[in-house]
């Protein structure tokens, strides 16, 4: 199964490492350094110019991505579900 982030965007659910709402996340300093540190490296993808909601990491052909979506955790983390329900 694939989870679409938002646009054009779909990866596989087997490649999610985790799910992250952006409001709540950024609260941490160590997590704005983690993301700044990470966009610097090439390893941020931004799904479109909206303001992100939603943080994903995810591990596609053994390279670390995370990518910011405008669609909220708890849809996406929602979406996840239907998948372990059937």
């Amino acid at each position: 199964m694939f989870l679409h982030l938002g646009e054009n965007v779909v990866i596989p659910m087997k490649a999610i490492i985790g799910i992250f709402d952006v409001e709540s996340s950024m609260y941490s300093s160590d997590t704005s350094q983690f993301l700044r540190l990470a966009e610097e490296d090439g390893f941020v993808t931004r799904i479109t110019d909206e303001k992100p909601k939603s943080i994903i990491i995810a591990e596609i052909e053994h390279k670390s991505v995370i990518y910011l979506s405008p669609i909220s955790s708890k849809t996406l983390s929602k979406r996840t579900k239907y998948r372990f329900e059937d």
